[in-house]
């Protein structure tokens, strides 16, 4: 045996134990190498699958012409082979067409020698598919030096879609173009706002309203259609319809054309955030809805003070309105209609407040008015005859909205004024045929229409006659005959037409053959006919021809009496003349002087013949009638004349102690007239008051005036007047009147101060109470009026 020793022994283990860790090492790399290898394959094939499910497949084009790609695009572009070079990509019966692969080949030789990628759709020969060519020059770093890298994509779906798109823009496109066209020719102003609200667009009657340039100048300078901001502005009705996510209108006042207009704003959120708006104007709406309201107001008004009642029930059939008769007829209370009763409701009150006619089926009565409602057109009118005798004209009138209109009209009272009407007609007939006046009615068109029995007996006429109702003209000529004067019976039928057209009525005197008069007229009806009446005056014409045969002796009597007594007035002037002129002698001492008690005497027959000279004046005044009342026409001045005729009257007064105040004031003024008779006037009245006035009483004369007239007033605070007296004061025919002195006057200054204050055109009243004195006021005129002067 060969000994080994130490050393060759710890050789021969280091050795051997370099060995294990070699194998160890070894064994390391390779289950290493494995797991890489296994990583590799790992995302070798995750890659295939990737490239297999990703839509483009990869194509690399070496520097020398040579092409490495995948069967399935090989596939892709119909190519039997997989094509090795680029050339092969163009075949007879598949992929590329030579012109595409001709530009595909210019393509990749840009590519390799400017680096610059590419993009070239191509539909391959004979394949339903479109392909996208993608290719850049690969990196250096991956060891393809000039080689291009093309990425190919199937574009056959999305080119579909791109068609369908472009037809779809297309269509939208016109929509679009034809929306703006519709937005743009809009009589309402539009616009369209960004989310941060301000304006982006507007129409042209946005442009005009707001009274632009242009949509751009208004978009440009913010130009808002409705004034105002904040809550109430134009932005606060957009920022509430992009806060709330729906559409948002408000009603706005705006001013276009410098009228005051009202729109109404309609803010509309779009999904981008921006809001559309437009405006509409509804001011003429407004008026329309105003005008309605205060027409309705109007209606319900004027329906509250008719007589009749009125009801109206709206679609649902609840009472609507109901005016104050409504309520009073059907005695309803206010309260109990202000809850909108139903029609049905309505008329089961009207039965229990026994308003509604008695029936038997009261349901089916109801089903029948309810039933108004359900009425296609016109209108529906019934009586209704109540339990206490109420008469009811009942009009129901269906309206447009499927409510109903009824009106209920009383006529009780025309009912009863009917059935009295007919009374009436028949006692006016009874009344008619039975009176002593021969009457007959012509129609406006000239026939006889009614005729009682005495007409047809004077005029001697056939009842056939009669009854064919005849023209005027026609019953001229058939009683002509009749007439003293046949001639006359024209007057008839110009009586007959002047009463019925001309609404004139006119009469006249008619004698008939027989010997008989007769007064007739025609007299103009309301109902615009004609009444024809005769009435015989035979009696009384003959009395009348008696009477005026009287008068005229009478007036031939009264005209002797008048002058005779003119005669004897003159004749007793002349010894009255000689009495006074005496008298006077002995009074102013030319016989010589004479004792008191002579004296006396004379003043005594003095005043008699002044007194009686005075009533012969009066007397020759009242007998000389119209001739008395000729006045001179001259201009008077009624103070002067007031002032002379109280100045005539002081002796007297003095004499009776009597207290005389004269009032005249600057109005009085002047009148034209008869200076001597308006102060005879004057006399006249004073000398009235005088001698109804006792020792120690007063006397007013006062005169005034104003631009029409002259007032003159007599007062005195006499014994006064009883009313007969009052009433005979003026009448020159009276009794004799007492003075206050116990003695009876003649009494003719009174009637003639009115005989000449009338002849001035003036008037004269007497005011008098017995005890209380007499108050005599006169009014002339400024200007006399002649009369019996044009």
């Amino acid at each position: 045996m060969i000994a080994i020793n130490s050393v060759e022994a710890v050789l021969l283990g280091a050795g051997a134990c370099l060995l294990i860790v070699a194998g160890m090492v070894l064994l390391f790399l390779g289950v290493r190498a494995r797991s890489e290898a296994a990583a590799v394959r790992h995302e070798r094939d995750r890659l295939d699958a990737l490239l297999r499910a990703g839509p483009a497949l990869p194509m690399l084009v070496r520097a020398d012409g040579g092409i490495d790609m995948p069967r399935r695009l090989a596939d892709w572009l119909g190519l039997v082979d997989v094509a090795r070079f680029q050339e092969e990509l163009s075949a007879d019966h598949g992929g590329l067409a030579p012109e595409d692969n001709a530009a595909l080949a210019t393509d990749l030789t840009a590519a390799q020698r400017t680096g610059r990628g590419f993009r070239r759709i191509v539909r391959p020969v004979g394949s339903p598919r479109t392909l996208l060519f993608d290719g850049a020059r690969a990196p250096h770093d991956q060891g393809a030096g000039g080689a291009v890298v093309v990425w190919v994509f199937d574009m056959t779906e999305a080119q579909d879609q791109i068609a369908r798109l472009e037809h779809e823009t297309r269509r939208l496109g016109s929509a679009f173009e034809a929306l703006t066209g519709l937005i743009e020719a809009a009589p309402l102003p539009m616009w369209y706002r960004g989310p941060d609200l301000r304006l982006a667009m507007v129409n042209s009657a946005y442009v005009d309203a707001v009274e632009g340039r242009d949509a751009a100048d208004v978009v440009g300078r913010g130009l808002e259609l409705v004034e105002g901001s904040g809550r109430g502005g134009p932005l606060a009705g957009a920022a509430a319809a992009r806060d709330a996510g729906r559409p948002h209108d408000q009603v706005l006042p705006a001013t276009i054309d410098g009228a005051r207009r009202a729109l109404r704003v309609y803010d509309v959120p779009l999904p981008t955030g921006d809001i559309a708006g437009f405006a509409i104007d509804i001011e003429d709406l407004e008026q329309s809805r105003a005008g309605a309201k205060r027409f309705a107001e109007a209606q319900r008004a004027m329906f509250d003070r008719l007589s009749a009642a009125v009801a109206h029930f709206g679609p649902t059939r609840e009472l609507v309105f109901c005016n104050q008769p409504f309520r009073r007829m059907f005695a309803m209370r206010a309260e109990w209609l202000a809850d909108h009763p139903e029609f049905d409701r309505i008329l089961e009150r009207m039965r229990d407040a026994k308003r509604s006619p008695e029936v038997r089926d009261f349901p089916g009565w109801k089903a029948e008015r309810v039933a108004w409602f359900r009425q296609a057109s016109g209108g529906i009118e019934e009586q209704w005859h109540l339990p206490d005798g109420t008469h009811l004209r009942v009009v129901a009138q269906p309206l447009p909205d499927g409510g109903l209109l009824l009106i209920f009209e009383d006529r009780t009272e025309e009912v009863q004024l009917a059935s009295a009407r007919d009374t009436l007609l028949r006692v006016r007939t009874a009344t008619f045929d039975n009176l002593f006046e021969a009457l007959g009615v012509f129609a406006a068109d000239g026939r006889l229409q009614v005729w009682n029995n005495r007409f047809r007996a004077l005029w001697g006429l056939e009842d056939d006659f009669l009854s064919s109702h005849p023209r005027v003209d026609m019953f001229a000529d058939r009683v002509a005959g009749r007439l003293a004067t046949p001639s006359r019976a024209s007057l008839i039928v110009d009586l007959v037409r002047s009463a019925a057209i001309e609404r004139q009525q006119r009469g006249g005197r008619v004698a008939l053959a027989d010997g008989r008069h007769f007064e007739f007229a025609g007299v103009p009806l309301p109902d615009g006919n004609a009444l024809f009446t005769l009435l015989d005056i035979t009696d009384s014409r003959r009395a009348e021809q008696a009477l005026r045969d009287r008068a005229n002796a009478l007036e031939t009597a009264d005209r002797v009496k008048t002058a005779f007594v003119a005669n004897m007035s003159y004749e007793l002037r002349t010894p009255l003349t000689s009495i006074s002129g005496f008298a006077e002698m002995l009074h102013g001492g030319f016989a010589g002087a004479l004792p008191d008690t002579a004296r006396s005497y004379v003043e005594a027959i003095l005043e008699s013949t002044e007194r009686l000279g005075l009533l012969v004046d009066d007397v020759l005044d009242l007998t000389r009638g119209g001739e008395g009342a000729e006045i001179a026409r001259e201009d008077v001045d009624v103070a002067g004349v007031v002032r002379m005729a109280a100045d005539t009257i002081r002796a007297v007064v003095r004499r009776r102690r009597l207290d005389f105040a004269v009032e005249i004031q600057r109005s009085v003024g002047r009148v034209t007239g008869d200076r001597r008779r308006l102060q005879e006037v004057i006399e006249h009245l004073l000398r009235h008051a005088v001698e109804q006035t006792p020792e120690g009483g007063r006397i007013l004369l006062h005169a005034d005036g104003d631009a029409g007239r002259a007032r003159i007033i007599v007062s005195d605070d006499g014994q006064g007047m009883d009313a007969d007296s009052v009433a005979r004061a003026f009448d020159r025919f009276a009794e004799p009147e007492i003075k206050a002195t116990g003695e009876r006057a003649l009494g003719l200054g009174l009637p003639l101060a009115r005989q000449f204050v009338e002849a001035h055109g003036g008037i004269v009243t007497l005011v008098s109470e017995p005890g209380e004195g007499t108050l005599v006021t006169v009014e002339l005129p400024r200007r006399v009026v002649e009369k019996n002067k044009p």
